[in-house]
């Protein structure tokens, strides 16, 4: 009965999810009116709550575990909680942002209670903490203009703390990437993309000339540089993207990022042989089979996983996901595939590509270019990741040992995701009341001039007194002499 139960289920589980994937994109239409799209909202909220009642009765009924009912409730009344506070709180916020970190974290749930109960809960603490710390983050965002004129504290800020883990931090995996707090292990570079991404946003905001760009551009090479020389390349590789994609729309020169892309390829092929590590993954990456015994052994499992889930899934809990090393954090795709199938694997990266969606059409609307780079550097940075995490399950690119956001086990990838949704919440609310306000032409710095500017009444000049017959065509005046021009 439980096995018929589960294989019910998980048709049950893509079909809402598939709803809910249909709902994101469908609410974007420029011919659909506000009323039609809370309606879309609503649905998407309802698909999620049955899509989470359905898994969790299929892992309840699996295992007979009494305490996944009072997970399960506190997981409703979380994302409850969060819908209601964005609802009073923020009323004009994006409802698709919210919808979509509500899902997000849910199949994030969903899996990691399927892996492990316990770091399910654990995330689950992490998850209301953060929630609780971020909520006020939209409301700070849109009102604390100082945040454009912090220019260095950013780029020292985010030195430092490199610096810190690159001395003090704890090896994991060949890499260099957290230290311990009170027992909680930290990793900095999961909060200083954000921090480098508002030192970039100030610095060209400030100017786009040559020298602004060197120095600009040297900052942005220590940061890639110590992560590099703690190896955590994955991370690295994220802050470099972002950079090039925030130089090129600031300045709109090619050059500029073709010259940089170039230096980073070099730079990948030079680590390459540098790094002991980045062979490693490049070798599981070429013929992962070859080396199953070794360092194939991880990708190896990730495809076995995707391909024996095939388009629906073996259902939850009837797969072996646990078989992939590191599955919470790296390779969480992978077993979502497995068990939840390719369908939904599919759907996933659509809603990951819906937010991301979002946050490039915040960022073209945005009239302040300070806030237009924000945007735009933290919707490259999400998407990036989701790039890099998915890429590297599927074997589409080397494993970078990037975590799937909202979705792979991890406080401090959880907590920033959280930060740059929160951010892009708050540039939403704000593009919400540049709307309101009277059109007007904006500079490339997002100063406005007002009709009241532009139609500002010009003195009247005073008129000479007008001569009989006037001045020839032929005739000009010089402080006020007539000269006649003799042909």
């Amino acid at each position: 009965m439980v096995h018929l139960i589960t294989e019910t289920s998980k048709y049950t589980m893509i079909i809402l999810f598939a709803l809910y994937t249909w709902q994101c994109f469908s609410s974007l239409k420029k011919n659909v009116d506000l009323e039609e799209q809370a309606w879309k909202f609503r649905k998407q909220t309802g698909y999620m709550y049955l899509f989470h009642l359905n898994a969790y009765a299929v892992l309840f009924l699996a295992t007979k575990n009494q305490d996944l009912l009072k997970f399960y409730l506190e997981q409703v009344i979380f994302f409850t909680a969060v819908q209601v506070c964005y609802g009073i709180f923020y009323k004009r916020v994006s409802r698709l942002i919210v919808n979509n970190m509500c899902m997000l974290m849910c199949i994030g749930f969903v899996i990691l209670t399927r892996l492990s109960y316990k770091h399910a809960v654990k995330q689950f603490a992490i998850a209301v903490v953060s929630m609780a710390v971020t909520m006020l983050i939209p409301y700070l965002i849109s009102r604390w203009k100082f945040v454009r004129s912090l220019t260095w504290i950013y780029a020292l800020a985010g030195i430092t703390m490199l610096g810190v883990v690159a001395v003090l931090g704890a090896v994991s995996h060949g890499a260099k990437l957290s230290f311990s707090v009170a027992g909680i292990a930290v990793q900095p570079s999961e909060f200083i993309k954000i921090i480098f991404v508002f030192f970039v946003a100030s610095m060209f905001y400030e100017s786009t000339e040559f020298i602004q760009v060197v120095k600009a551009t040297v900052v942005a090479a220590l940061h890639v540089i110590i992560l590099v020389l703690s190896r955590d390349l994955g991370a690295g590789l994220i802050f470099f993207i972002a950079y090039m994609v925030m130089l090129y729309v600031a300045t709109r020169k090619l050059y500029y990022f073709a010259g940089g892309m170039i230096c980073g390829a070099a730079a990948s092929v030079a680590a390459y042989f540098l790094f002991n590590h980045v062979r490693v993954r490049v070798v599981a990456w070429q013929d992962p089979l070859a080396v199953f015994a070794n360092e194939g052994n991880q990708v190896s499992h990730s495809l076995f996983a995707i391909g024996t889930g095939g388009w629906f899934g073996m259902g939850l809990n009837q797969g072996m996901p646990y078989k992939i090393p590191e599955v919470k954090q790296d390779f969480i795709f992978s077993a979502i595939a497995e068990e939840l199938g390719g369908i939904f694997a599919i759907c996933l990266i659509l809603v990951c590509v819906s937010c991301f969606l979002m946050f490039l059409n915040i960022a073209m609307q945005m009239k302040d270019f300070f806030y237009k780079l924000v945007a735009l550097g933290l919707g490259t940075i999400y998407g990036f990741q989701i790039f890099l995490s998915i890429g590297g399950d599927i074997k589409f690119i080397p494993s970078t040992g990037v975590t799937l956001p909202l979705v792979s086990y991890g406080g401090s990838s959880l907590l920033s995701t959280l930060i740059i949704f929160a951010v892009i919440q708050g540039l939403y609310l704000m593009r919400e009341r540049e709307q309101d306000e009277p059109r007007g032409k904006t500079g490339l710095k997002g100063e406005k001039y007002t009709k009241e500017k532009t139609n500002e009444k010009k003195p009247k000049e005073k008129k000479r007194p007008k001569k009989k017959g006037g001045i020839s065509s032929h005739e000009e005046t010089i402080h006020g002499t007539k000269i006649q021009d003799f042909d």
